[in-house]
């Protein structure tokens, strides 16, 4: 018997430890985390039935230690040597996300647990993005970048040292999962020191602010982490009284009934002072607050309705504020179903399903599905989104940046650069068709539900 320690209990180690670090380096994390506390814990009182669903889903115990973080890297060689990290935690690549379509030049991933009993112990995803170069138009700055990028090393040789020894034995014991997690976290800590001179951070800044800060620092540096809410209208309300000044709009769906897919919002990014080489002084803002409310996982039919919606919300939205931009977006999507049965029988969403004990089944219903939930014997609770949306995770990035400052490429690059083969070869490994896992569990939980009615 080996004495290995579990994957989920070292990335629940690893997610405790870049709490508390996060919380160190950025105060307002701390004042963040304990809004979204206070609001959950209201919201659920004031809600006996989403308590209930959230009991029987077996969800409330993830949701005060559930967080997603975002970090940005500048080379393949960077990416594949995070998919080897994150997988000895079990994290592993889910979904490819095209940024470049919003003015955002990188392309990404998510990597996150993939299982039920993984996602119920610790849901920690890291939502990570490889700087696209080769959409750098000035040609002598995208080979400076190139330059100041193969000259460093993210990753401490401990950490290498580890991870090579957990692909070796098969994981890792006691000490060394301690020592891991130590060593991991030193490739997401903030630098107060950038690697290059003044001048050179401010052309990269000017080709685009997230070049700037994939660039020029020794280390990619986590720049959110991000709790989950329960109500995510609620805490954005509550922000400007906790002394946080929250970006302009909600992201993603609007408020609902039944929640689907996932909104977000954030405090605006932090200017922090940085000392360039040659002892120059200066500022850069790249690190920020956020907040997720998450809902069902759409089918493809319904992540279809989703996306036409959207793109019809937007395209008639004239609001800067939050309040004319939800009206707007509520009223668009009237046209999407809003109570989870109907989302279920119409295939929009997906579910997990449960055998109800003790409750009598006809031998004639066995396999009838609509007709054992009719009885009572089938239950169906709406599965949790875990992944994404690139339209969202771009308006997040573009509001902390700066509007219109460096924001070169993003008009002179509107159409879509996506490339997943590419992505994928930087990766070394092909990424995970979210729908499709979604697709697997669904059927999963289906087939033992009826199995144990059977």
């Amino acid at each position: 018997m080996s004495n290995w320690i579990a994957t989920d209990e070292i990335r629940g180690n690893f997610a405790k430890a870049m709490s508390e670090m996060y919380r160190h380096e950025v105060p307002q994390y701390g004042t963040l985390l304990a809004l979204v506390e206070a609001v959950n814990r209201e919201t659920l009182a004031a809600a006996p039935a989403l308590h209930a669903a959230l009991r029987d889903g077996d969800e409330l115990a993830r949701l005060d230690v559930e967080r997603h973080g975002a970090i940005r890297v500048g080379t393949p060689a960077e990416l594949a040597m995070l998919r080897r990290v994150f997988a000895v935690m079990g994290m592993y690549p889910v979904g490819y996300y095209d940024l470049s379509e919003a003015g955002v030049p990188v392309h990404s991933t998510a990597f996150r647990p993939m299982d039920d009993a993984a996602l119920k112990r610790n849901p920690f995803r890291v939502f990570t993005s490889l700087l696209r170069l080769e959409l750098i138009e000035d040609a002598a700055l995208r080979q400076r970048a190139a330059e100041i990028l193969a000259a460093r090393d993210i990753f401490t040789p401990g950490v290498r040292e580890l991870v090579a020894s957990a692909e070796h034995q098969g994981g890792l014991d006691a000490a060394q999962a301690e020592r891991f997690v130590a060593e991991a976290l030193e490739t997401f800590r903030w630098h107060r020191e950038a690697t290059v001179d003044l001048a050179t951070y401010r052309a990269l800044s000017g080709e685009h602010r997230l070049i700037a800060d994939v660039v020029c620092f020794r280390g990619p540096h986590i720049n959110h982490l991000t709790p989950r809410t329960l109500d995510i209208d609620e805490v954005q309300r509550r922000m400007p009284a906790a002394g946080i000044d929250p970006k302009a709009i909600i992201e993603g769906p609007p408020r609902r009934v039944c929640p689907i897919l996932l909104r977000q919002t954030s405090f605006k990014a932090l200017e922090e002072p940085i000392r360039f080489a040659g002892d120059q002084q200066g500022h850069h803002t790249a690190r920020f607050g956020e907040i997720e409310q998450r809902g069902v996982a759409l089918t493809r039919k319904g992540r279809a309705l989703y996306d036409r919606l959207l793109a019809a919300a937007r395209e008639a939205d004239a609001g800067a504020d939050n309040a004319s931009h939800q009206a707007q977006l509520s009223e668009v999507f009237a046209d999407f179903p809003d109570d989870p049965a109907t989302l279920r029988r119409e295939g929009l969403a997906f579910f997990h399903y449960r055998a109800v004990p003790d409750v009598a089944v006809d031998t004639r219903d066995a396999s009838d599905v609509e007709a054992l939930i009719e009885r009572g014997a089938l239950a169906a609770t709406p599965m949790t989104y875990e992944d994404f949306l690139p339209v969202s995770a771009a308006g997040i990035f573009q509001s902390n940046l700066g509007d219109g400052v460096g924001d070169g490429y993003s008009h002179s690059n509107q159409a879509s650069h996506s490339n997943q083969a590419q992505f994928e070869a930087a990766l070394g490994a092909k990424v995970i068709d979210e729908i499709a896992l979604y697709e697997r569990r669904q059927q999963a939980s289906l087939e033992q539900a009826l199995a144990a009615l059977a």
